[in-house]
């Protein structure tokens, strides 16, 4: 069984949390439906781990800005350089995926066309296509989104694997074994309804339609099959 590790980088709001899970639960939640376990680290209160006795990481979102270099977010940046010189297989979500960018060299901020919340879609390049993990999905597929922030700079070396109209990084691959994206496998189309019903105000002060957005929510099978393929991975390259 591959030791794998959840780093938790923040909090659902609580009456999602209440109804469905906090981030880390609904990573454990997918995981352990294909028979798998993953233990938790949380990085806003918790002292790094060592990466010795860890095979796969996971980053999870946050409603914590990567740009607002909160102390415990930096220390996680030389910790994932570590892990990446390890060759240690990694995935980051939403906040991770903007976190590991920042961390090997690119830029993270607020996207300068404002939030992207809902069902969208997302369409691989044609590395993303002939990609060892995004190469499984079909070119075009469904995904649920909740980000203001987005990596704004890849960094030097990272190999683009998914854009769609609002990002041109939706999926980056920064070496072998380690992959991020900005899109949550983890979230159901429940989770992604609520979350919307929280950014009503917020999507219309920004010219978007909530109610449109809401009855756009569907199931997005594609996406959320990623966390369980990167876990099928990393257990195949695991001592047993």
């Amino acid at each position: 069984m591959p030791r794998l590790l959840i780093v938790k980088t923040g909090d659902a709001f609580p009456d999602v949390v209440e109804a469905h899970g906090d981030f880390e639960t609904l990573f454990q939640k997918a995981l352990a439906a294909a028979g798998f376990e993953a233990a938790v680290f949380d990085a806003r209160i918790e002292p790094l781990p060592s990466l010795e006795e860890v095979d796969g990481l996971y980053i999870t979102g946050s409603h914590a800005m990567v740009s607002d270099a909160e102390p415990w977010s930096e220390a996680l940046k030389p910790w994932l350089r570590e892990a990446m010189e390890r060759n240690l297989a990694i995935l980051g979500v939403c906040y991770g995926h903007q976190l590991m960018a920042a961390a090997l060299g690119g830029v993270s901020d607020y996207h300068p066309a404002g939030r992207e919340s809902g069902t969208h879609e997302i369409t691989l390049t044609r590395a993303g296509r002939e990609d060892v993990l995004l190469g499984q999905l079909p070119e075009r597929f469904p995904a649920q989104l909740t980000h203001a922030q987005s990596v704004l700079e890849a960094p030097p070396g990272a190999v683009v694997l998914a854009h769609n109209a609002h990002d041109a990084y939706q999926a980056l691959r920064y070496g072998p074994r380690q992959w991020s994206v900005q899109f949550h496998p983890e979230f159901t189309a429940e989770v992604m309804r609520a979350y919307l019903a929280h950014q009503v105000d917020k999507l219309r002060d920004q010219g978007q339609d909530p109610e449109a957005l809401l009855a756009g929510v569907t199931a997005t099978p594609e996406a959320s099959s990623l966390l369980v393929r990167f876990t099928a991975a990393v257990a195949s390259d695991s001592p047993s």
